[in-house]
């Protein structure tokens, strides 16, 4: 009866083991993350969508080893907060909801905007790829990487919104999120949405540069997985006490 018991707690020990492993990801690429984001000439203070296609053509040219650094930075860590989002699929499947419809949802909403912060990146490093590029075909290529990476943020808010939808309908017992998470994951939406202003405005706080479009729309980013990565580390401490697993 031990071994049993023994065999039927391995599955939970394993799901707590490999939910951890996948949130402990997040301090090191969050980290390098942060230091090419800091490294980017290109956004202290962010480039200006004034600027003529022969300033943009000299920045590129001026500045291409830490052009390449940065993006390519991003390009690698960028996928790798993808298993933080992965943990909070995982565990809005454990609400108590009738259909894991809001899981799978944020799922594809993760995985896309993983793509386009992809395709941000490398529109970046092409830019930067041949110094002497006609600059009209440069400054093309810059703003479809700033418009890309700042404007498409209907799939960060979906997330957003579907987490505090799910955390609503979740009427268990024991609630898999604290309340409040439901009610912060709105103002996050709510603080990025206005950043699809950048694909329009050329100039004030909407434009790519300017304070709500690319401080506010990255800071709340930011400050979104930091909060999470706290939030789930309480959760799945909680889920091992209550599945009886030492986490």
């Amino acid at each position: 009866m031990q071994i049993l018991a023994e065999a039927e707690d391995l599955p939970k020990t394993a799901n707590i083991k490999t939910q951890l492993i996948s949130l402990w990801t997040v301090p090191t690429f969050g980290l390098a993350l942060l230091i090419a984001f800091l490294a980017f000439p290109g956004f202290f203070p962010p480039m200006s969508p004034s600027m003529t296609a022969e300033q943009v053509a000299a920045f590129y040219s001026e500045n291409r080893g830490m052009v390449w650094f940065s993006m390519i930075t991003f390009n690698i860590c960028g996928m790798m907060l993808l298993p933080l989002f992965m943990v909070i699929v995982v565990q809005m499947k454990r609400m108590a909801t009738q259909s894991h419809v809001f899981a799978y949802c944020y799922l594809t909403a993760a995985v896309s905007g993983a793509t386009l912060f992809a395709l941000a990146d490398i529109f970046f490093l092409v830019a930067a790829f041949r110094p002497g590029r006609d600059p009209q075909l440069v400054m093309l290529l810059n703003d479809m990487a700033w418009v890309i990476f700042v404007a498409p943020v209907g799939a960060l808010v979906a997330m957003n919104l579907l987490l505090a939808a799910a955390i609503h309908f979740d009427k268990g017992p024991n609630p898999v999120f604290p309340r409040w998470v439901s009610w912060y994951a709105l103002a996050t939406a709510f603080a990025m949405a206005p950043a699809v202003g950048a694909a329009v405005f050329t100039s004030g706080p909407l434009a790519w540069d300017g304070a709500v479009s690319f401080w506010l729309r990255n800071g709340s980013f930011a400050l979104y997985v930091l909060v999470m990565f706290f939030v789930l580390r309480g959760v799945l401490r909680r889920q091992a006490v209550a599945e009886g697993v030492a986490a």
